[in-house]
């Protein structure tokens, strides 16, 4: 007769555990969605927070983590002054426009530079993520900073990310680092939604396009790395306008064609996972 398996001991159950670590998902969320640009200026936190606005507006609970932490944008761009509450142990995050959210610029003055080294700032993304009192969230959408350094490794690594969105310009010296980003989050085992081509274009008084950054860069780079393509997001005077008034153009005028396109990617998500 064969043999029976001996049980584990605890001791071997622990090391095995060490051995293969769980990441920590978000605590009070479903889903953690990362959006992510690799080269700075091309509308990453733009995005962030009309997409958070948009899955709002079809019935999904969101909150919104600015973990920018060298540029914060979302203060300015929800108009949002206040600082967050504390009992002590957790931060409760400021809630805007029905959105929960959280950034260093809640902590500090928007005109202070953020001079830290690396592990300062992994400490405070773990602060944000497990010191938070996120609740019942559907979604967390987490506006990452560029590049591919510290911060990315600890939301890759440390944190379940149930995917990650890519934002960027047509310009060939935005999609190199676009291409780094793909690679990144490949390595890292992060599933990429897709990509999206923001700026892609702006139409003149004569009713043409204009695309002053190229074309097709964005659509061509998703082909050749096998990930899905979103859409264009075109250049308009009032996607600026509104996020300096501090109430985003999905908010302040939900009918606007742009509004419709973040809609759309919201739509997208929702019925991805939920």
């Amino acid at each position: 007769m064969p043999k029976e398996k001996p049980e584990l001991s605890d001791a071997m159950r622990a090391k095995i555990s060490k051995k293969t670590p769980q990441k920590n998902p978000i605590k009070g969320t479903k889903f953690t969605i990362a959006i992510s640009s690799a080269k700075g200026g091309v509308g990453k936190s733009t995005f962030a927070t009309n997409l958070a606005l948009a899955l709002k507006k079809i019935g999904c609970k969101v909150g919104l983590l600015d973990a920018d932490i060298y540029g914060p944008s979302v203060p300015k761009m929800l108009g949002i002054s206040e600082k967050p509450k504390s009992d002590g142990q957790k931060l409760e995050p400021i809630i805007k426009y029905d959105v929960q959210c959280m950034s260093i610029g809640f902590l500090t003055d928007q005109e202070t530079p953020m001079i830290w080294r690396g592990p300062m700032v992994t400490s405070a993304i773990k602060t944000f993520t497990q010191k938070v009192n996120w609740k019942d969230l559907d979604f967390i959408i987490v506006d990452m900073p560029p590049g591919t350094g510290d911060t990315q490794l600890t939301f890759s690594q440390e944190i379940k990310m149930d995917g990650a969105i890519i934002i960027s310009t047509p310009q060939e010296v935005a999609l190199l680092d676009v291409i780094r980003g793909i690679k990144m989050f490949d390595k890292l085992s992060v599933k990429i939604l897709g990509l999206v081509d923001n700026m892609s274009f702006f139409v003149g008084d004569d009713g043409k396009k204009y695309k002053i950054f190229g074309e097709g860069g964005v659509k061509k780079t998703a082909k050749d790395y096998q990930k899905e393509f979103l859409g264009e997001i075109p250049i308009n005077s009032e996607i600026g306008k509104f996020g300096d008034l501090g109430k985003p153009i999905v908010e302040s005028n939900p009918n606007h064609e742009i509004s419709k396109i973040y809609l759309n990617f919201a739509e997208k998500i929702k019925s991805t996972y939920l």
